[in-house]
């Protein structure tokens, strides 16, 4: 089953982001490489804000808690971009 990972930035997360990105991209990989990956992509501040306000990951994961622990083991979290993690079951429909 698919599911919304929706990932909230903390202010001015733009340095933190950019420190973790290549292990976050990594995890990313690893499910894509497996055909797990719907979309995923960051969520760009709009504005005179500059960097991102969060993230977007649909992917394919076997159970609710498998994909809430993927989640929270993100690179991310650990270093303290998001300040808050969402995760809730998605179904597609289009395209």
């Amino acid at each position: 089953m698919y599911f919304a990972i929706i990932g909230e930035d903390v202010p001015d997360s733009l340095a933190l982001r950019l420190a973790a990105r290549p292990a976050h991209l990594a995890r990313l990989e690893l499910l894509a490489a497996d055909n797990r990956v719907l979309l995923a992509g960051p969520f760009p501040a709009i504005g005179e804000e500059t960097g991102f306000t969060g993230s977007l990951i649909v992917a394919e994961f076997d159970s609710l808690e498998s994909c809430r622990a993927w989640a929270e083991a993100d690179p991310y979290v650990a270093a303290g971009v998001y300040r808050n993690v969402t995760v809730r079951p998605f179904k597609k429909v289009f395209p």
